[in-house]
């Protein structure tokens, strides 16, 4: 009923002053590492994505059957704490990847043209990530195609104007199963979140932000375990975004389609953008 408890594992240069005792650990020492372990800021109302991010950004190609080729089109990723797999995945499907740190502006996004923006997982409250939320609008605005992962999924619902809560007990592991609505297919996906999005499931709903400014949304995925909201889908816009890792490695498979339609999205952009230059 109190929700998930804090531990600690504390080893080598990770013990506290005054915790070592080479004859063992003695109740002193583990009263010491229990008080490190209390005095520990709880996650709710930290802002830890500037800790984790790329001090500066990269570029991952096309890499496989696509190397050296033209890219089937050119992303950026918004670093919150991304997980290398990610980008591989994308390049491996012929994704030219620029992966940027947090702090990148919407015009240092724009002027890479990209096809794509996507927002990674990363640890943290996102209800302090105002700058983030800020950022993700000005990509909407822009109507560029957007893909949001776990964290990414938590800033999609809060710049649409929901809320996002800490759950009593977050997912983790690699065995959670997932509704897909649209397909009524279950999926097992990897998971490792603390926080949820709070969005009306039963139908699809305007978004609360700014009067309806994005349009209509759609909760795309459902936890099973527990009816947590799993994905988000904007019915007006090209955005979409889910709380797990389609990316997992190791862990399931399940859900690595979800970089084809994020690709299948970015292309449908490219073209619009093709036809409207050449206009």
């Amino acid at each position: 009923e109190a929700g998930a408890m804090r531990g600690g594992i504390f080893s080598g240069d990770a013990l506290p002053a005054g915790a070592t005792d080479p004859g063992g650990p003695s109740r002193a020492c583990i009263d010491i590492c229990l008080e490190a372990v209390r005095s520990e800021p709880p996650m709710t109302g930290r802002a830890l994505a500037a800790e984790v991010t790329t001090p500066s950004g990269y570029v991952v190609e096309p890499s496989g059957p696509a190397e050296g080729g033209e890219p089937a089109a050119v992303l950026a990723a918004i670093d919150l704490g991304i997980k290398s797999r990610t980008p591989w995945q994308l390049a491996e499907r012929g994704v030219r990847v620029h992966v940027l740190p947090q702090s990148t502006t919407l015009s240092e996004i724009l002027a890479l043209r990209p096809d794509g923006v996507l927002f990674s997982n990363g640890p943290g409250d996102p209800g302090t990530a105002e700058a983030e939320i800020e950022l993700l609008r000005g990509v909407l605005d822009a109507r560029i195609p957007f893909f949001g992962i776990c964290l990414g999924n938590q800033l999609l619902g809060r710049a649409l104007g929901y809320g996002t809560y800490k759950l009593a007990y977050g997912h983790r592991g690699v065995n959670q199963p997932v509704l897909d609505r649209a397909t009524g297919k279950v999926e097992i996906t990897a998971h490792n979140h603390g926080f949820a999005v709070d969005a009306p499931v039963d139908a699809p709903s305007v978004a609360p932000f700014d009067n309806g400014r994005y349009g209509r949304v759609e909760v795309s995925h459902l936890g099973l375990n527990d009816g947590v909201v799993e994905g988000l889908r904007a019915l007006d816009l090209p955005a979409f975004s889910v709380q797990y890792h389609p990316e997992a490695a190791a862990g399931p498979h399940d859900a690595e389609h979800l970089f084809d339609r994020f690709i299948r999205l970015m292309r449908e952009h490219r073209q619009s953008q093709d036809r409207e230059d050449k206009n």
